[in-house]
């Protein structure tokens, strides 16, 4: 798995300021730190079932990914989604065992224990842009595109509202404004939820021209463990060898039309034949 592209939103620097002057830095370290985890889990996982997610912005208090995905099945979409929090799960379970083991490490360590267990109860939030308003939608698929929507919409909204009013009560001691945030954020993305696409060719990347990467193969090979030599920035061809020799080319819009075929499993032999 590879991040080929990677953004800071300038509400990052901002909240990273505030953090370091509200005396809550280390917080933000940690949150930054668990989210890049977070979205690292999502890519991986999407990369087993022939999709890319390759683009990763820094958000204040976490950081989101796009890429290529559209079109997945609904199962796989599943498996996608949840891959995050359960790595923010795991993560914070790793936590705790090691406390047992090493009871020193838990001044050192509870914080991201704390955040790890944070982000993955937050992020099953039914609301966008969480994953919790992405499986919502993708379990109210029966209902209708545009009434899934609607709900979603609607409680992404409340929950926005619910999380403003928690600031508007701390306001009264010391502000939360980290909960503003997180409201500003729900709140922008509230009619939002997504929009993937799948792997595909696009001729715009040779307008300026780009480079070849020619990778020898055995034939044996499967179209999904091929998936590794893809790179955005580099034209594929996969030149495919067997026992008696060279059995021939196969070029990136092959490739890929191969996988929007489900053509995961099969050799490139077969490709190639």
């Amino acid at each position: 798995m590879e991040l080929k592209r990677f953004q800071i939103h300038p509400l990052f620097f901002a909240a990273g300021i505030l953090s370091a002057l509200t005396g809550r830095f280390l917080l933000f370290l940690a949150a930054t730190l668990c989210a890049l985890l977070h979205e690292c889990a999502h890519a991986s996982a999407a990369r087993r079932y022939g999709y890319t997610l390759d683009k990763v912005v820094l958000m204040p208090y976490g950081a989101v990914i796009a890429g290529d995905i559209a079109g997945i099945p609904k199962r796989q979409q599943l498996a996608v989604l949840l891959a995050g929090p359960l790595a923010n799960f795991a993560t914070g379970v790793f936590f705790v065992a090691l406390w047992w083991t090493f009871p020193e490490s838990y001044p050192y360590t509870e914080l991201a224990a704390d955040v790890s267990f944070s982000l993955f109860f937050v992020n099953l939030l039914p609301a966008y842009p969480l994953d919790g308003g992405r499986i919502l939608r993708l379990l109210l698929d029966p209902i209708g595109t545009k009434r899934a929507k609607a709900v979603c919409t609607v409680l992404s909204l409340l929950i926005s509202a619910g999380v403003f009013v928690l600031f508007v009560l701390s306001c009264f001691e010391t502000p939360d404004f980290s909960a503003l945030l997180f409201a500003i954020l729900l709140a922008a993305g509230a009619a939002g939820g997504g929009s993937y696409e799948r792997l595909t060719f696009s001729a715009k990347r040779l307008e300026h021209g780009i480079e070849e990467r020619r990778i020898a193969v055995r034939g044996t090979m499967s179209a999904r463990e091929a998936l590794r030599f893809l790179r955005e920035d580099r034209y594929l061809t996969l030149l495919v060898y067997g026992d008696d020799g060279f059995l021939g080319e196969i070029t990136e819009e092959e490739f890929l039309g191969a996988l929007n075929g489900g053509a995961y499993e099969q050799t490139l032999a077969g490709i190639v034949g």
